[in-house]
């Protein structure tokens, strides 16, 4: 009797399957590695941004980046982070890499900050860590009565 009523077997468990496998060829170490310097350039280095009733506290991860190759530049309103990763290898060495992941080059992130008090920003670069702390200007009002003649 059961045989009359037609029932319908949920076959997607079974080429959801096979749908997966076909794109599990993308987690093969080719394809992982194939946009890295792609990725580095778009995730350079991690930045957390803080804004505090007072100032903007700003620290970013920069391991492996000398003090000396960290510049920080404030220009309208923006800060720019810019940092330069050097390859200490010697240019005159046979490379004979079988995968290579760290990047070499410069990185620079920018984020708008507004007006800051310029002469009290003060940064600090510790154990691969830079830490900025960015006052704030207080507004000043730019309202200004106008009398009628």
């Amino acid at each position: 009797m059961f045989g009359l009523i037609p029932t319908f077997t949920n076959n997607l468990a079974t080429n959801d399957n096979s749908f997966k496998s076909i794109f599990d060829v993308f987690n093969e170490p080719f394809f992982q590695n194939a946009f890295a310097p792609v990725n580095s350039m778009f995730n350079a280095f991690k930045v957390d941004v803080k804004d505090t009733d007072n100032a903007y506290e700003l620290t970013a991860e920069l391991p492996g980046v000398k003090k000396e190759n960290i510049a920080l530049d404030y220009q309208n309103g923006y800060l720019t982070i810019k940092a330069t990763m050097q390859n200490e290898q010697n240019q005159n060495e046979e490379n004979n890499y079988i995968h290579q992941e760290r990047y070499y080059g410069t990185m620079q992130r920018s984020f708008y900050v507004g007006q800051i008090d310029k002469a009290n920003a003060k940064a600090e670069y510790t154990d691969g860590v830079l830490k900025m702390t960015l006052p704030k200007l207080q507004p000043q009002s730019t309202t200004t009565q106008i009398d009628i003649d």
